[in-house]
């Protein structure tokens, strides 16, 4: 066993160092300064838009992820390649096809347009892209944790009398809060990361739509010092929130 563990440990060691030198290199390089005015409403930007994709993502992909931990669902297959595409979609093309779909010559936006919805290079369009981008990351993990419920809990529900919404909010949903929660977490880190398809669909308008993966690469193209302080910035905003749900299911779980 011990042997076992030894060589799991050194097969890991690259990939651990492929995950911890970008970071330990960021801490040393990024100049620690007091944030600028366009920085500070880059983080405003990036906490307000993410936090509201993952909220929708909450209301939206959680009955999504119910439907998809059926086994006898028409279509299923057809959905579960729908909710995985994004995941695996080069961003910018994902930006595009948004454009393409919304924008205000785009196939579903000239409409739009017509009712005078405009949804590209807005604020809307920063939160859509983040949902867009980061939707798989909570519908699929969440359908697996449906799906793993004994089968039994819910016959046993059924003959009890407890109707499809009792069942959902009594005892689905209590037994899948952990998985939830860190499904979200996920879903939120990565809206918070989100670029190329906020880029083409929504632009970088400072105090609008410009995030701080955004301002980021922005830096970059003037000052590296700049973008590493931003990425800098971005990591503690990702680490605090990350660090402070992580902290809050292990107290859940003493």
């Amino acid at each position: 066993m011990r042997r076992g563990s030894l060589g799991a440990i050194l097969l890991a060691v690259p990939l651990i160092l492929l995950l911890v030198l970008p970071i330990v290199a960021l801490l040393l390089r990024a100049p620690i300064a007091a944030p600028s005015g366009d920085a500070l409403e880059a983080v405003w930007v990036s906490l307000r838009t993410s936090t509201l994709a993952a909220a929708a993502i909450l209301l939206f992909g959680t009955p999504l992820a119910l439907l998809l931990a059926r086994r006898h669902l028409p279509a299923k297959g057809v959905l579960e390649v729908l909710v995985i595409l994004p995941a695996v979609l080069p961003p910018a093309a994902a930006g595009l096809a948004l454009l393409l779909a919304l924008g205000r010559r785009g196939v579903f936006g000239e409409p739009l347009q017509g009712l005078g919805i405009a949804l590209p290079f807005t604020a809307s369009a920063v939160v859509l892209a983040q949902m867009y981008v980061a939707a798989p990351f909570f519908v699929r993990p969440l359908a697996s944790a449906f799906r793993a419920l004994p089968a039994d809990l819910e016959e046993a529900a059924l003959i009890d009398g407890a109707g499809a919404s009792a069942l959902f909010w009594r005892i689905a949903l209590p037994l899948v809060r952990r998985p939830l929660i860190a499904a979200l977490t996920l879903a939120w880190a990565r809206a918070l990361g989100e670029f190329g398809a906020t880029a083409l669909f929504a632009g970088s308008r400072v105090g609008v739509t410009q995030t701080l993966p955004l301002a980021v690469y922005l830096g970059f193209e003037t000052d590296i010092d700049v973008a590493a302080s931003l990425s800098l910035l971005l990591l503690a905003v990702a680490v605090a929130v990350i660090g402070a749900t992580l902290l809050l299911q292990r107290r859940e779980e003493a």
